[in-house]
């Protein structure tokens, strides 16, 4: 009786975070159903939601920044159409709460798996579509991705953090970092991976926490960043 409560407070908040009110609620569970539990599981729904994300973030992007091309647009769709991001999304609405898994995911801890929880965002969305229809989907992506849009670095392409410490630490012929996960925590609510960036040869290891590995990694290449660019600045070659 517990576990069924915890589900229908988690099935709520995801409904309230999305902004929408499921009229089948059968679609909502299906989205967030796993292959592990059942045949009748989120995978066809996610082919669906892919094709949703990409227009609707496509076309966000397109209207945000008018002068880009269309090569720099792609990048920074990739930038924010990836499991990373998707998962922190997932974590933000308590989705592991709510997910529907066979009993192996359940032990190996697959609620908190960035890739079920990232196919898990992308279902919903075509769940909402299938309820309601294409336009009610795409508002719910705009409000989930309006924020990210607006802050994306556009400046440097939609190239992430770890692409950006490689090719920094490339071009100043230095051996690429290696990451670590340090720890991981998790209670009822968050779970959360604190990994560490080793530059190696340079001496420097800097660490970041975040809802996902991949999250936290690109925290720690931001740092480190920051780091190489202060300690081994380039010169700007002269004209």
């Amino acid at each position: 009786m517990k576990q069924d409560l915890i589900k229908q407070n988690a099935l709520a908040h995801i409904q309230k975070k999305l902004g929408y009110s499921f009229r089948n609620t059968e679609l909502l569970v299906q989205a967030l159903t796993h292959r592990s539990y059942s045949a009748k599981n989120n995978e066809r729904l996610e082919f669906i939601g892919d094709a949703v994300l990409d227009y609707t973030v496509a076309k966000m992007l397109f209207d945000a920044f008018p002068k880009l091309s269309e090569g720099e647009l792609s990048r920074l769709r990739s930038n924010l159409v990836n499991e990373a991001v998707l998962a922190d999304i997932a974590i933000e609405m308590n989705i592991g709460e709510a997910l529907f898994l066979g009993t192996g995911e359940l032990k190996s801890g697959g609620f908190r798996r960035p890739s079920i929880l990232a196919d898990a965002v992308e279902a919903l969305f075509a769940a909402v579509s299938l309820d309601a229809d294409f336009s009610e989907a795409e508002s719910v992506v705009r409000r989930l991705f309006s924020g990210r849009v607006k802050t994306v670095d556009f400046k440097n392409q939609g190239k992430d953090s770890k692409t950006l410490l490689q090719e920094a630490l490339q071009a100043r012929r230095f051996d690429l970092p290696k990451y670590r996960i340090e720890e991981q925590t998790t209670d009822a609510q968050d779970v959360k991976f604190t990994v560490s960036c080793d530059l190696g040869e340079l001496g420097f290891i800097c660490r970041a926490t975040g809802g996902s590995r991949k999250s936290a990694e690109q925290e720690a290449a931001k740092e480190a960043i920051v780091w190489v660019e202060k300690h081994y600045p380039q010169r700007k070659a002269k004209r």
